[in-house]
């Protein structure tokens, strides 16, 4: 079982950065799956990035379009958290924010809410034109 705790959401203004960190449980985070989701009001659920185990201590990692070269997701095995850096925050990043695990996931599959065992419970970033 894993438990998730985000936190670092806030209110900020267009062009700010934000940095969300994820807190995890479990004895084998370092093999788990990390992503970040977000949801905005009337809004389906949609994927923001992911970081895979690839072997050989190396991660495989995934954004979405919308946030391609401006977010950054990390993660510290050690301290078994994983955070999202968010630099040239936009209105339309406005949402709440999910942390969500993985046991197992293919990579084709990281983009899938579907397929991830475990979430947190979510934390509000407000961005403000």
């Amino acid at each position: 079982q894993v438990q998730l705790v985000e936190s670092g959401g806030g209110l900020v203004r267009a062009g700010d950065s934000l940095r969300l960190s994820c807190a995890a449980s479990g004895r084998t985070f370092a093999k788990y799956a990390m992503g970040w989701f977000r949801q905005a009001p009337g809004k389906e659920r949609e994927f923001v990035a992911g970081m895979r185990w690839s072997g050989d201590n190396t991660y495989y990692a995934s954004y979405a379009d919308a946030v391609k070269g401006r977010f950054t997701i990390s993660r510290d095995n050690a301290k078994q958290t994983v955070n999202l850096l968010m630099n040239s925050l936009k209105p339309e990043d406005t949402a709440v924010y999910y942390c969500a695990a993985a046991e197992a996931i293919s990579i084709a599959a990281m983009t899938s809410g579907a397929r991830y065992d475990y979430w947190g419970q979510g934390t509000q970033v407000t961005v403000s034109s």
